[in-house]
């Protein structure tokens, strides 16, 4: 009877749940269908000839926009994917502005920004467009990040809060090693690498890092940091040494401290608005004229007569996997689809693949890599790197005619490796279970984790390494042209910051997307284009209701965690490495 009760009252609770989930979907269809018909049934907002555009730059900045269309419903917008600033709308939005009569200038208020050093040259370099045209830009923040002063620094005037502060002191990276914490509990980590740079299974044998390890981190970390002191002292007209020495003595300490060169003015905001107001020529009892970025719709911007001519725009995000994946994982099924589906459409006349990611699967990439190089052979195929194009993220990007990287673009890593726990000692040892085994043959237990390899299996294991480490290079010395010794030379694992990368032919330019579809553009001999983006974003009910319980889970611990999840997901990936892995060295935090 208890059991029955039990039962009964659980599915009760379980239909409302799912009453009440059905309801939230129910409101956000209306929600968003209503926002539709009010947003198609005006065709051009009516902007007032002194408009400021207004960007409040709070939070993520992702690579593609996805409307949240259950933003406001707490919990249920939480589970329904990534959210935040999409760069690609954040830049068309900039280039459409910087045209537009009706905008006289774009007011960018800091907040917590969240992004990667290579998206926000992407976003710099867009403001710094606009400000060509020669509309203002102004800034405000309580306080700045070296991330946000970053950004800021392109601005025609800088203000600070009077209480806030700007964070300046140089850029330091941290990882975490679980060595130790593994011998306590007997967990043993059994390794298969090529490449003395191959360091992404350092934090689970060592306790600090490797000299090889050091050595190319502080060389992508200082070209990192020398790349945005070179924009800031363009901008601010501040040299790079007295930036380094600002830092290096921390005499940022006060708001008036950055009055001398780094900030134009110490202010309330309701102070900087009312000069906003003098700037465009409105009067102190009249309401300023700004339009957000949300609401500042792009209209008419290609001809209905050039509909049937395209570029192509893929969308690599994310660790590299087998199967589907997701708008935030690189599924190689779904990528080599999209690239597929673009190859074989006699409309689309160039392809341009924006890849964003650390790596992951080899044999997925190799997938990926395959539809790249048939591309190549039937129209113009040019990749975009963001924050991370680094490993499985290279190897899908080598075969292509032209590689665009940004000077902090974090790439190369031309390495593999391999991980297999042994949990025997920890299993014995700790909570006192023992295994025992049967086998049909004399190897079918290897790599099963519950024991470890012998002498004969690690080679065997190993040799599997080697060979897809050798098909890599030898991928990679296809695509750019080069010996694969010389290729050999350059990988090892070794990571590479984009400007360095220039110098040793891995990348071929310095630019972002829209330098990337440009270049496209004229590999194609196209004047007028239409660009469609692929794969297509994935519904919200399907990614809702399709998501695996693991994936719910994760949303939930990562929400929890926050900064510290990056951790936690380290861990993870342990259990989770399938095969030969062509991924990035460590999980890169940079502050």
């Amino acid at each position: 009877m208890k059991q029955f009760f039990g039962a009964f009252f659980g599915s009760i609770i379980g239909l409302l749940i799912a009453t009440v989930l059905a309801i939230l979907i129910i409101i956000g269809v209306i929600k968003s269908s209503f926002n539709s018909v009010l947003e198609s049934s005006v065709d051009k907002i009516d902007l007032q000839s002194n408009t400021i555009l207004k960007i409040i730059l709070n939070g993520t900045i992702i690579e593609r926009e996805k409307e949240n269309i259950f933003k406001g419903f707490g919990t249920l917008s939480s589970l329904s994917g990534e959210g935040g600033l999409g760069l690609n709308s954040l830049v068309e939005k900039l280039n459409f502005a910087k045209n537009d009569t009706k905008i006289k200038g774009i007011y960018l208020v800091f907040k917590n920004i969240d992004a990667g050093f290579a998206s926000l040259q992407e976003l710099r370099n867009a403001l710094s467009d606009f400000k060509k045209s020669g509309k203002f830009i102004y800034s405000y923040a309580e306080n700045y990040s070296q991330k946000e002063y970053f950004l800021a620094s392109v601005s025609n005037k800088i203000i600070l809060n009077p209480q806030g502060n700007i964070d300046w002191k140089g850029l330091s990276m941290n990882l975490m090693f679980f060595k130790n914490a593994f011998d306590k509990l007997d967990l043993d980590v059994q390794v298969f690498r090529h490449g003395k740079f191959k360091s992404a299974v350092e934090p689970f044998l060592l306790n600090k890092m490797s000299q090889a390890n050091r050595y190319q981190s502080e060389i992508f970390l200082n070209s990192i940091w020398n790349s945005m002191l070179t924009e800031i002292s363009k901008d601010r007209k501040i040299s790079v040494k007295q930036l380094n020495l600002l830092a290096n003595g921390l005499q940022i300490q006060f708001p008036e401290d950055a009055l001398i060169n780094m900030i134009d003015a110490l202010a309330y905001e309701d102070e900087v608005l009312l000069e906003l107001k003098k700037k465009v020529g409105i009067k102190e009892n009249e309401k300023t004229q700004f339009i957000t970025l949300e609401k500042y719709k792009l209209n008419n911007v290609f001809n209905s007569k050039i509909n049937n001519t395209k570029i192509a725009v893929i969308y690599a995000n994310g660790s590299i996997s087998s199967g589907n994946g997701n708008d935030n994982e690189i599924g190689s099924d779904r990528i080599a689809r999209a690239i597929k589906e673009a190859r074989l459409d006699d409309k689309v006349k160039a392809i341009v693949l924006r890849v964003n990611s650390p790596g992951g699967s080899a044999l997925a990439s190799d997938v990926i890599w395959r539809e790249v190089y048939l591309s190549k052979k039937s129209k113009p195929m040019i990749v975009s790197m963001g924050d991370l194009a680094a490993s499985g993220g290279y190897y899908i990007s080598c075969a292509a005619d032209k590689i665009f990287a940004q000077p902090n673009t974090i790439t190369g890593s031309i390495g593999v490796f391999g991980v297999i726990p042994n949990l025997q000692k920890m299993l014995e040892n700790k909570l006192g279970i023992t295994i025992d085994t049967v086998n049909t043959n004399k190897y079918s237990d290897i790599a099963s984790g519950l024991r470890s390899v012998n002498d004969f299996e690690y080679r065997y294991i190993q040799n599997g390494v080697e060979k897809v480490y050798d098909t890599f290079t030898r991928r990679v010395s296809e695509g750019r042209k080069m010996k694969q010794s010389d290729v050999d030379s350059l990988g090892q694992g070794r990571v590479w910051s984009g400007i360095d990368a220039l110098k040793i032919n891995l990348v071929d330019e310095i630019g972002g997307l829209k330098d990337a579809i440009a270049y496209a553009a004229k590999k194609a001999n196209l004047q007028e284009y239409k660009l469609i983006e692929l794969p297509k974003l994935i519904n919200q009910f399907d990614e809702i209701l399709g998501q695996k319980e693991t994936e719910l889970e994760t949303r939930i611990v990562k929400k929890q965690l926050g900064p510290s999840y990056l951790y936690f997901k380290q861990l993870q990936q342990v259990s989770n490495l399938n095969g030969i892995q062509a991924r990035l060295p460590f999980e890169i935090l940079i502050k």
